[in-house]
């Protein structure tokens, strides 16, 4: 178990780098804006580059992830990671920027189809939610560093009264996150490649074994012969069909749409891109703004603990309906605190916005996708689900500067807390629980076989 938990946080350590690159262009959004002279617009389109990029990753990210297998996926992952930060650092112009910022969209997009995929494929079904949850957890420790290095970064160059500051402090805020992508791609290279992927994909059923036997190193030589007959059953009775886009599958494609579109229509991105500009607008200062936001990653961080100490005993769809709660209300007071000018109930109603995304969505939506699609389109299914979550993702934070500057900040809100309304009703009339069920059932439970 050790062993398969050590590969789990090795794959888990794409989250990190996709939480701290997602979030680290939070300290550095109203100083390029300044250092350009960006309008509204065109800010909103230099910090969704990311974004975009992210939507072409997850898009395509299933192709490499079934062709070159998870491992060499996850590896390449870090070396775009580690491009765009440098490069980012070094850009000199806003179309420059935004293609460094775009380069490391695509790796992200890409891990998140490789990373929950590979840690679900390696895991046994009673600890999967943990696991792949390992994912979410890095994602928000992630965002957590990004936050305190900006706010430290930003300290430190004010401190020091370094001359240029703004147009230096921000380039270290996007360039040392060249440091951890070199670790994490140091780490890769120890990773077994997924069994699952061995048997059914590259039809190697002698390496498949062999990678079985490490990860239930208790089991009888029977066990493992009949775990890989049942992956090779698995991609046999859904190899025949062809693409993803099938009648069989609508319902685990309604699914992932579903649960990553209502990800994002709960504003959490904007919220994480612009938490300083947030807390400015209740009056805080820059420097205390920044402070503010580190709160929001570490409430993120604790609360995800709790996400995760409940995915296998709760259940996904009983994380998604509490979250659901938590979100109608931190969002509503939300909305009602700026519509009445007080501006005090605003930090605490975003931290409990942000428990409530960490306990709920965060926790389940990447184990959720990586569950629901049979061995042979999972690749494919979490390429969907990513999808649908970035493009909404890329687009909300392409608006928001938009938004906010022709909207009061109290409808916005409310819009927010209006999908979380709907997020609601369908968790409860039509989300599916897959608690505790290995992968092969849930593709019975679904009416993926005929």
């Amino acid at each position: 178990m050790y062993r398969i938990i050590f590969w789990s946080v090795t794959a888990s350590l794409a989250g990190f780098l996709f939480g701290f690159d997602t979030v680290v262009i939070s300290g550095a959004e109203k100083t390029i804006q300044s250092l350009w002279g960006l309008q509204d617009f065109y800010h909103g389109l230099a910090l969704s580059a990311a974004l975009w990029g992210t939507v072409l990753g997850s898009m395509l990210g299933f192709w490499p992830t079934d062709r070159f297998g998870r491992k060499k996926t996850l590896l390449s992952v870090g070396v775009l990671y580690l491009v765009s930060a440098i490069w980012s650092a070094l850009a000199n112009d806003p179309i420059s920027f935004m293609i460094a910022r775009w380069i490391g969209g695509v790796g992200v997009g890409i891990s998140t189809v490789a990373a929950p995929l590979y840690i679900s494929e390696i895991s046994p079904p009673n600890n999967r939610g943990k696991l792949a949850g390992m994912f979410q957890f890095n994602i928000v420790f992630g965002i957590l560093i990004a936050f305190l290095s900006n706010a430290l970064i930003a300290r430190w160059f004010a401190a020091s009264q370094v001359e240029l500051q703004d147009d230096v402090a921000w380039r270290w805020m996007l360039g040392v996150e060249a440091i951890p992508a070199l670790i994490y791609s140091f780490f890769c290279f120890g990773l077994p490649e997924s069994p699952r992927w061995l048997i059914a994909r590259k039809g190697d059923r002698e390496a498949g074994i062999a990678v079985l036997k490490q990860i239930v190193p208790d089991g009888s030589p029977g066990k493992v012969e009949a775990l890989a007959d049942e992956i090779e059953i698995g991609a046999q009775q859904t190899v025949a069909s062809g693409s993803i886009w099938q009648g069989k599958l609508k319902v685990p494609l309604m699914l992932a749409f579903l649960i990553a579109f209502f990800n994002q229509l709960s504003g959490i991105n904007a919220v994480l891109y612009f938490a300083p500009r947030i807390f400015e607008m209740t009056g805080l200062g820059e420097e205390a703004a920044l402070l503010r936001s580190v709160g929001i990653g570490v409430t993120n961080l604790i609360f995800t603990f709790v996400g995760l100490a409940l995915i296998d005993r709760l259940g996904r769809k009983t994380l998604i309906v509490i979250g659901s709660l938590g979100y109608i209300g931190s969002l509503g007071l939300c909305s009602l605190a700026f519509a009445t000018e007080n501006y005090s109930v605003v930090p605490p109603c975003i931290f409990a916005f942000i428990a409530a995304h960490a306990v709920g969505q965060g926790a389940v939506i990447w184990v959720f996708i990586s569950e629901i699609f049979p061995n042979r389109y999972r690749a494919g299914g979490q390429a969907v689900g990513s999808f649908t979550h970035w493009f909404f993702a890329a687009a909300l934070t392409l608006c928001f500067p938009t938004m906010v500057a022709v909207m009061p900040a109290s409808a916005v809100f409310a819009i927010f807390c209006g999908m979380m309304i709907l997020q609601l009703i369908w968790a409860i009339v039509f989300m599916p629980e897959t608690k505790g069920v290995p992968l092969e059932e849930i593709e019975r439970q679904l009416g993926v076989h005929e």
